[in-house]
């Protein structure tokens, strides 16, 4: 493996986390991805006003990423107007998560891909842990 070139490294943007996140998404179980349909990531610096208060977060730095939209009863039992799904993941928090922790930024995004995707669904943490080793 190439060593990086931390002296011309450059933190990675909204587009490079994008990017991250749709190959960690790709590399987890179809079964799993399936919960989600095709949904669309929103790249964020950070949570917006309304995410903080409704959350009751201290800082912005306290969430990673957010999974919104309906749940999967809703989707297979409604036929009105669902709510949209949608991925919203925060690059400044992430990065400052990768920065204190051990790990790639890879296995960072994929975790609060699994994390956010099985809270949503209702998942536990042992079923979440085993995707996440899968």
């Amino acid at each position: 493996m190439t060593p990086i070139d931390w002296f011309g490294a450059e933190a990675p943007t909204l587009d490079d986390i994008e990017a991250i996140a749709r190959r960690a998404f790709a590399s987890l179980p179809e079964r799993f991805r399936g919960l989600c349909g095709d949904v669309p990531f929103v790249m964020q610096e950070f949570p917006d006003d309304d995410v903080i208060a409704d959350m009751g977060l201290e800082t912005e730095f306290d969430i990673l990423g957010l999974f919104q939209g309906s749940n999967l009863a809703a989707r297979e039992g409604y036929g009105g107007q669902l709510e949209p799904t949608l991925i919203f993941l925060y690059r400044r928090p992430i990065l400052d998560y990768w920065a204190e922790n051990e790990g790639t930024l890879g296995a960072v995004v994929r975790h609060v891909l699994i994390h956010e995707i099985g809270h949503h669904f209702g998942l536990s943490d042992a079923d979440m842990e085993k995707i996440e080793h899968s």
